[in-house]
């Protein structure tokens, strides 16, 4: 608690950092960490090292911007995005080497907030990024050259999160990668050791072989609940923590879907993203488009009663979950913004009805355990 205290006290500015704060907007009455912690809008990985790190619940997800797809901003729009989105409270970001120009957007960010904001924002802005390499031999100078390579692009001394990714597990150089990077969180380049997308075997083996992991990021929505099977179970027991993505399902969890047919030409909105066409074979396998309907006619009566959209439903379902720390909502930097309605989780309160109702219908689908495998499988058939 001392930390998280010193963290809200602001050092009294000089006459030069005065003038350069001027622009941010001041609307808080309280120190943010005091607010973040009475609405439950952060919470704290840690491995059973010690190695820990403060994130908010709710992630700025940078999949976006690594292709056309979803449209692109020009970069000076995309980084005054990501500061609006930290000015408001949502100050956890979420990259990966290849998501495009994510780790450089967020090295132009972190040096405007460190120019133009109060050094107590800085210290709440998380960024956490993938390493996704091939499965070649994992030598210490391989993985330090790539580490160092997005600790140059996000130009920071030592990377909060580095989140391991692994596509082939008939190759175990994985293990090699994992201690070669926990060398280098030891030698002060990496805050914290995580995963993404491993399996329930795997993380056993990788824990047991004394990687500091503090969470494993993993696909989870209210149609993909295959992380509260084995995965939760292990979570529970080491203390390891789920940071989910595909929540709200590329945006398919949303009004923009709700009585519309999409296999029909032009009957309703077109599946025009690398994420919408992903999660729509999610729900072809879940159940199909009916069943999907049923869901979000379920959601939409929920979010009537508390007066927000499907999408904050669907993640707030999610954030009540065994093990999930936080989970990812998706942001196109500089083309839109949902700040308001992404804050609006944190006060959502889903009662025993409310989760009920959303459950009874996603156990109608089909377990996707059974048709994909466990977390991650999705990505080595």
């Amino acid at each position: 608690m001392a930390t998280a205290a010193a963290g809200c006290l602001v050092p009294r500015p000089t006459p030069a950092a005065r003038s350069r704060r001027r622009c941010w907007p001041r609307r808080r009455l309280v120190p943010r960490c005091v607010a973040a912690e009475a609405d439950g809008r952060k919470t704290t990985v840690q491995s059973k090292a010690g190695d820990a790190l403060e994130v908010c619940r709710v992630v700025n997800g940078m999949w976006q911007v690594s292709g056309a797809s979803w449209g692109r901003a020009e970069p000076a729009a995309a980084v005054d995005a990501m500061l609006r989105y930290a000015d408001g409270g949502l100050a956890t970001f979420d990259m990966a080497d290849i998501y495009g120009p994510a780790e450089d957007l967020y090295g132009m960010f972190i040096n405007r907030v460190r120019r133009e904001r109060p050094p107590e924002l800085l210290e709440e802005i998380k960024g956490l990024t993938k390493w996704v390499p091939p499965p070649v031999k994992m030598t210490r100078s391989y993985v330090e050259d790539n580490i160092n390579r997005s600790r140059k692009r996000m130009d920071v001394a030592a990377l909060d999160m580095l989140q391991f990714h692994w596509w082939d597990y008939a190759n175990p150089g994985y293990l090699d990668a994992l201690k070669h990077i926990t060398d280098l969180k030891e030698e002060g380049k990496i805050k914290t050791v995580a995963l993404t997308n491993f399996d329930t075997d795997r993380l056993q083996i990788i824990l047991e072989n004394g990687i500091p992991v503090v969470s494993n990021q993993v696909q989870h929505s209210i149609v993909d609940m295959r992380p509260q099977q084995r995965m939760a179970e292990l979570c529970q027991l080491t203390g390891v923590k789920l940071i989910t993505y595909g929540t709200v399902m590329g945006g398919l969890l949303s009004e923009k879907f709700l009585d519309m047919n999409v296999s029909i030409p032009f009957a309703g909105p077109p599946l025009n993203t690398p994420s919408l066409q992903k999660y729509k074979r999610m729900v072809d396998a879940w159940g199909g488009w009916s069943l999907f309907q049923t869901l979000l006619q379920t959601l939409k009566k929920v979010s009537l009663k508390h007066g927000v959209p499907i999408a904050t439903v669907a993640v707030r379902y999610i954030l009540n979950q065994t093990s999930v720390a936080g989970s990812m909502v998706g942001v196109r930097l500089g083309l839109s913004e949902h700040i308001k309605d992404t804050n609006s989780i944190f006060s959502l309160e889903l009662d025993e009805e409310d989760m009920n109702s959303i459950t009874e219908v996603s156990k109608k689908g089909r377990n996707l355990m059974d048709i994909i495998g466990d977390c991650g499988d999705e990505y080595r058939a």
